[in-house]
């Protein structure tokens, strides 16, 4: 039985092949907007819950966005790494940890605040040069609960600065994670 990353990428990969052959304006504009608007949500939807958990399925996925950025006529022999940074994208990688975070935050601050209190659990921390908001990192015997929303999400919030996830709002929230994510290799 084919995994889910498998059948996200055959029918992602029918969508680029129609948008290639049917489209014949190669601009950045063009195939952005298309990208943006017929492919990158299926890549996106849902993605904490039925993420890929396997490095193989990751790459699988992502290979789907390395050929979608190489549509572009005047990106097409440059990196990967290079193309992204031009078109304003980041790696699905990344996307995923965006997703999470903002889904965290809004546990943690925000719509559904009551129901992140029996999710995460506050971390005493009275270092005053790391985030003020830590969260308890949980220890378990088996590996597979380390790729749980709740256990992945841990690490990464707490290591972001202050001025991140003490952000009052989504919006700001979101603009500083950003941020973020842009300085981050």
């Amino acid at each position: 039985m084919p995994t889910e990353s498998i059948t996200v990428s055959t029918d992602i990969n029918r969508s680029l092949g129609c948008i290639k052959r049917s489209v014949a304006s190669r601009l950045r504009k063009v195939i952005l907007s298309l990208y943006s608007a017929l492919v990158r949500p299926h890549l996106e939807y849902c993605i904490q819950l039925w993420g890929p958990q396997h490095k193989k399925d990751m790459d699988l996925l992502e290979r789907v966005q390395r050929r979608a950025t190489k549509i572009v006529r005047v990106l097409e022999h440059l990196s990967y790494e290079y193309r992204l940074r031009e078109l304003g994208l980041f790696s699905l990688e990344k996307s995923r940890l965006w997703g999470d975070l903002i889904a965290a935050f809004q546990y943690l601050k925000e719509a559904y605040k009551k129901d992140g209190e029996g999710l995460f659990t506050r971390a005493c921390s009275y270092k005053t040069r790391s985030n003020g908001f830590k969260l308890k990192e949980g220890r378990f015997r088996l590996d597979i609960r380390k790729k749980f929303f709740t256990m992945r999400v841990v690490r990464q919030w707490n290591r972001f600065p202050r001025e991140v996830v003490d952000a009052l709002s989504l919006e700001v929230f979101k603009a500083r994670l950003h941020q973020a994510l842009s300085n981050l290799v």
